[in-house]
């Protein structure tokens, strides 16, 4: 099974339902995932297979399908196991910092920094550094990072001096990146080099048949947690679960059967179906074509590089440079998609 948890110590690993006894299934090499389903086989194969590697991993899949723990059990499983796995949230940095975490920085970099500090890179030096939602990296830490990648050393902000590190990379996102290099939010040269080995994660809706032994799991873990005793779900309880598209995939089952063995009364969970959010169906024609979402998309990209860069178009803090293409192609951007760049340029003052 796929949690955002490791699994706790059970008495005797065994819960009860609808009064027979029941093992939980786990794999034996891959502590707290557990499931049977061929989705889930195909991944842990994969796993298998690339952990003993250095070879940088890109996990891929929907928000919620358990992407660090497949990251961790790589690490795990690897030569790199007993040195430092460091996980970095792409997503929860300002980008104005993402830099000087990453990379470190020097005593007097910019204000604030009054006193050397390692990034998050040299502090994995020697085992494995974790990259969640990599897709939400700004073009100009993606330029640094393209450069980390190639070279295998770094320059802390503010220093000019490179710094040899020895460090495994696996990546994660929810993002199509494929669908980004082609908006130009994304690099090309870095999505190659990031995607050495791509793993793809199931969605909850695709590995349905192993929602009975997740429920087990996290029925017992939550009334443990309550100090309830629960012997078994409501009927029909199975059936609605497995019928439900879970947009949320694992993180939202975690959270549906909490609250159902919050509310448990007696010893039988039941689930209301009010809980699970049904969306309604797209009438034809309502969907929208790839190619104006993605120009919709790259637009959008597009005019907050403007808007950051002040209108400036070339130069080092241009917003071509910001973006990683060459002026031409951005010129040829701004026409084809109607981009007034004067709105964003700022008067100066007399």
């Amino acid at each position: 099974m796929l949690t955002t948890e490791m699994p706790g110590t059970m008495d005797d690993n065994r819960a009860i339902f609808h009064g027979r006894e029941m093992p939980y299934e786990r794999s034996a090499a891959f502590e707290g995932i557990v499931g049977e389903s061929s989705a889930l086989k195909s991944v842990l194969q994969e796993v298998s297979l690339v952990a003993p590697t250095d070879s940088t991993v890109l996990i891929l899949g929907e928000t919620g399908t358990g992407k660090e723990l497949i990251a961790r059990a790589i690490y795990e499983h690897s030569r790199r196991s007993r040195r430092p796995f460091i996980r970095v949230n792409c997503a929860a940095i300002p980008p104005s910092l993402i830099a000087s975490e990453l990379f470190g920085h020097e005593k007097g970099a910019f204000t604030g920094a009054v006193q050397r500090r390692l990034g998050r890179f040299e502090s994995a030096n020697g085992g494995t550094i974790f990259l969640d939602e990599i897709g939400e990296l700004p073009m100009e830490t993606q330029i640094t990072l393209l450069r980390v990648l190639q070279e295998r050393e770094l320059e802390r902000v503010g220093s000019s001096h490179p710094i040899s590190i020895d460090v495994r990379i696996i990546a994660a996102t929810n993002r199509d990146l494929t669908a980004a290099v082609a908006a130009g939010t994304f690099r090309q040269d870095l999505f190659y080099r990031l995607n050495v080995f791509p793993i793809q994660m199931p969605a909850l809706r695709e590995r349905a048949e192993d929602i009975p032994l997740l429920v087990e799991y996290l029925v017992e873990r939550y009334a443990r947690k309550a100090g309830k005793r629960v012997r078994g779900l409501a009927k029909g309880t199975i059936e609605t679960l497995q019928a439900y598209a879970w947009p949320g995939n694992i993180r939202e089952l975690q959270n549906v059967i909490e609250r159902a063995v919050i509310l448990c009364e007696d010893e039988t969970v039941s689930v209301s179906e009010s809980w699970l959010k049904r969306e309604s169906p797209r009438l034809p024609g309502m969907t929208a074509p790839l190619t104006a979402t993605l120009a919709d998309r790259e637009k959008e990209v597009i005019e907050a590089a403007l808007a950051e860069s002040r209108g400036r178009i070339s130069g080092p803090s241009g917003a071509a440079v910001k973006l990683g293409i060459p002026r031409q192609t951005l010129d040829s951007k701004i026409a084809n998609l109607q981009i007034s760049k004067g709105r964003f340029k700022v008067p100066s003052l007399s």
